[in-house]
């Protein structure tokens, strides 16, 4: 690292970064809970609206439509309007969505509510990682953009507290309503944020970009800064879609695409949305016991994203990802075992699925759950990052859709035991993709690291 790289870091003002993090982080608190509420919700609303496997599908996997649409729009959208305005508009349609949803008077209404709410999710986890990461210096960097992924996974675990303390009354119209509260604050605290510097420059606001930074460094740091933003914008990349296939952003679309779908392909989304599903699968025999269950996953899972806060800039991205990912896989295959063989445990096959499930959110949640998203706002060109980000978002909410949507239906189709040997096999394939072409990023300063296939692989 240079000597004005470090000048510059050196007087970063921190407090102002955690408050722009805090702030990004309520989007991911919306994206969790609104994600992991359906997984209790769905209990009840099936028998609310008397709703078949297909349609409970539905309920739960029209979210991740609405994400792809929003992502598809949100990405154009930060890369015009700017970073901020884009998460404002999120977060007004994730208050719209929650009011929407516990007022349903029918499974349709319900569907139109999920599918705004995730509209709401395509536009803030396209923004909310590349605003952090376009503030944040790159020592602390991978810590700051993860506080999102920590964020979303307190949303999920919120949810499921929500869930099991409300199952007793069966009242799933307020576990839909109680994600109100975070997307009015989410709102109000938005407005007393500054848009990003660097997406301010490159729209030639250079005095608006000067005060921002301010902010946050001093006067040589803020000079050293805007001499970095100016240096990556001589390179000229066309802000179009098309431009993400040119050959110097190829190799990062394929880094940010492949592994975000790889992330999901292994089956992690299963867990969040038929939690409680699988433990009664497993053996547990009461919806609540089931949801508190789930409840566990969802504290184990937001726990464990601490290791990854803590280590992510220190170790580096890869030897979090090969731990990671070799602990999902051997957890996986137990599990199908468990399922195969169910006397080898005794009588308590719902104990050794809950340990195994711990085990695995564990693993991913100090690995591929927040390293995805920080690789994804660290490999894109500046004038293109707004839509690399919603091309990875787009692949990641396909790649969960046909997973959720498919989840009850395979089970039915090949047993539990080989659909946990399918998620396992992809946990291996992950392996040899982080191997062979995910880059260490520990450290780096974005401009350097998305000027070019060279720059990334080096």
């Amino acid at each position: 690292m240079s000597e004005t790289e470090t000048a510059a870091q050196t007087q970063v003002r921190q407090g102002f970064l955690w408050k722009v993090s805090f702030v990004a982080g309520l989007g991911g608190i919306l994206y969790g809970f609104d994600m992991g509420i359906i997984a209790a919700a769905l209990i009840f609303v099936r028998e609310s609206f008397s709703l078949g496997t297909r349609m409970q599908e539905i309920v739960v996997s029209i979210v991740l439509v609405g994400a792809m649409a929003g992502a598809l729009a949100g990405g154009s959208i930060a890369d015009r309007i700017g970073r901020r305005t884009t998460l404002l508009w999120g977060g007004a349609i994730f208050l719209a969505g929650s009011l929407l949803a516990p007022a349903s008077p029918n499974a349709l209404t319900l569907i139109v509510a999920r599918l705004l709410l995730g509209v709401a999710i395509g536009f803030t986890s396209v923004t909310a990682p590349v605003y952090v990461s376009e503030l944040a210096p790159p020592q602390s960097r991978g810590m700051l953009i993860g506080l999102y992924q920590f964020a979303l996974t307190l949303g999920i675990a919120l949810a499921d507290l929500a869930g099991y303390w409300l199952a007793g009354q069966h009242a799933w119209r307020l576990m839909f309503g109680l994600g109100a509260v975070p997307a009015a604050l989410f709102v109000l605290l938005l407005l007393a944020l500054p848009e990003s510097p660097r997406w301010l420059y490159a729209h030639n606001r250079i005095a608006e970009a000067q005060s921002v930074l301010s902010k946050f460094t001093d006067e040589a740091g803020a000079r050293l800064l805007i001499d970095d933003i100016r240096s990556a914008l001589q390179v000229k990349v066309e802000k179009r879609w098309s431009a993400l296939w040119s050959p110097a952003v190829r190799y990062s679309l394929l880094i940010a695409v492949g592994f975000t779908v790889l992330q999901q392909v292994t089956g992690i989304n299963t867990i969040i949305y038929y939690g409680p599903r699988i433990f009664l699968l497993a053996g547990i025999t009461s919806n609540k016991s089931a949801i508190f269950a789930t409840l566990l996953i969802a504290i184990t899972n937001m726990l464990a994203t601490i290791i990854a806060l803590v280590l992510v800039d220190r170790a580096g991205r890869k030897p979090l990802l090969y731990v990671g990912i070799s602990g999902m896989t051997a957890s996986l295959f137990l599990l199908a075992y468990s399922f195969h063989n169910t006397a080898a445990f005794g009588a308590r096959p719902g104990v050794i699925a809950t340990i195994c499930l711990m085990v695995y959110i564990t693993c991913f949640a100090f690995s591929m759950g927040p390293i995805a998203w920080i690789l994804v706002s660290e490999v894109f060109p500046l004038n293109l990052r707004g839509r690399g980000v919603a091309a990875a978002t787009i692949g990641s909410g396909a790649s969960n859709f046909i997973v959720s949507l498919t989840f009850l239906s395979l089970i039915k189709a090949v047993g539990n035991t080989f659909t946990f040997i399918i998620y396992g096999a992809f946990c291996i394939i992950t392996l040899l993709f982080v191997y062979f072409i995910v880059p260490e990023t520990k450290g780096r300063e974005l401009e350097s690291i998305s000027s070019g296939p060279g720059a990334i692989a080096s």
